[in-house]
């Protein structure tokens, strides 16, 4: 069964084929008010933002040893428990409450690890402590690892990474401005903050370590938040440059672009997690790398996060800001919605007010004369008498 769209401007039939919710997604045919329900996704936004900041400045971040540098002990034994290695760091003076403990199981072999971290100490504190270990658990001197890294270090790699961003911030910045419009490089630049944002703010919450690997994973969610911006602002512009000869509200040139540019975010996005499901659940969860989780984490939220900002906190700032425009200015809270949105989505042109008028019109002054109707019944006036011609 066919569905008939008529577009009013040009009078011609649009044949479609009618479909379901599955169909229409897949065919980039929806209709849905994204505009209208611009303060849903923002309002959300903000109160995730505000959990995330709040978690951040109160929980703080679970750096690794390579941010704030310390010394870690990797003790390898069947038996050896938390409490027990805590205990041994109290007898040499260290506070052992304070210590994070992990216990590592590799999956293949069944070793079982036994990590205990502490802050920086003197190479005197850490050669004892690595001999107490050894002791405890019936080892050699050399079977436990002792690793020590310097708070330095991790402060140039923190300073460093900084500045890469904030440079490639402002280049992306400049770029978007002059390849679109500044108002939607200061929206996508904003979106990607949003998303980077959400994340730190999740690890914070699971208090999930931030290794340097996990720094390469937010970088990389900043590049698939700008790469799923640039496709829904390159679709307005597209549609914008197409609508340039009609007044048509701002609103709606951006809810028929979301809605074309729909299926193609949510394909990318799938194609993107489903790897990262894979390093989360079979590497992590089934094989037991467990140093992939907090890489798989990261990138997880991040994609989720750059596809919903996309399309529910980028694309609403830009209609919000261009609306301020004296072009579109006057047509501020007016959008279709529904039967018209659908049609302008299929590729339909808005229908003026002048238009729409005189179709009114016309519809409602249709007159039916039958056959038994008189002249005179049909006339608004009585007619003239035709003038006798004078016979010469």
């Amino acid at each position: 069964m066919t569905d008939v769209i008529v577009d009013e401007s040009t009078d011609q039939g649009l044949v479609r084929e009618r479909r379901g919710i599955g169909g229409r997604l897949y065919h980039g045919e929806t209709a849905i008010d994204f505009y209208g329900r611009r303060w849903w996704g923002l309002g959300l936004s903000a109160l995730l933002l505000l959990v995330s900041i709040g978690s951040i400045i109160f929980n703080g971040l679970n750096l690794s040893l390579d941010f704030k540098g310390g010394v870690v002990w990797a003790v390898p034994s069947a038996t050896l428990s938390e409490d027990q290695a805590r205990a041994v760091l109290d007898e040499q003076g260290l506070s052992g409450s304070s210590a994070k403990v992990t216990v590592l199981v590799n999956q293949d072999t069944g070793l079982r690890t036994v990590e205990v971290q502490v802050g920086a100490q003197p190479n005197e504190v850490r050669e004892a402590v690595q001999q107490v270990f050894a002791e405890k658990v019936g080892v050699t001197l050399n079977d436990v690892s002792s690793t020590s890294v310097s708070s330095s270090w991790g402060k140039s790699i923190t300073e460093k990474a900084i500045r890469a961003l904030v440079v490639f911030l402002v280049l992306v910045a400049a770029f978007i401005a002059w390849r679109l419009e500044w108002r939607m490089a200061m929206a996508a630049i904003i979106a990607m903050l949003h998303d980077v944002l959400l994340s730190v703010g999740v690890y914070s919450m699971l208090d999930f370590s931030v290794t340097p690997a996990t720094v390469v994973a937010f970088l990389t969610i900043l590049g698939f938040s700008l790469y799923d911006t640039i496709v829904v602002f390159d679709k307005v512009q597209e549609n914008q440059n197409r609508y340039a000869g009609v007044r048509l509200p701002y609103a709606d040139i951006m809810n028929v672009s979301m809605n074309q540019v729909l299926m193609r975010s949510l394909n990318t996005s799938l194609a993107a997690i489903l790897p990262v499901l894979s390093l989360l659940v079979l590497g992590s969860g089934i094989l037991g790398a467990v140093t992939l989780r907090e890489f798989a984490l990261a990138l997880l939220v991040g994609l989720v996060t750059g596809s919903y900002s996309s399309i529910f906190v980028a694309s609403p700032l830009v209609a919000m800001a261009k609306e301020r425009e004296p072009r579109y200015r006057s047509l501020r809270g007016r959008h279709a919605k529904g039967a018209e949105l659908e049609r302008l989505v299929h590729g339909g042109m808005p229908v003026g007010r002048r238009e729409a008028r005189q179709r009114a019109t016309a519809d409602a002054s249709d007159i039916v004369v039958t056959p038994a109707a008189s002249v005179e019944a049909v006339l608004t006036h009585t007619p003239r008498p035709r003038k006798k011609k004078r016979r010469v």
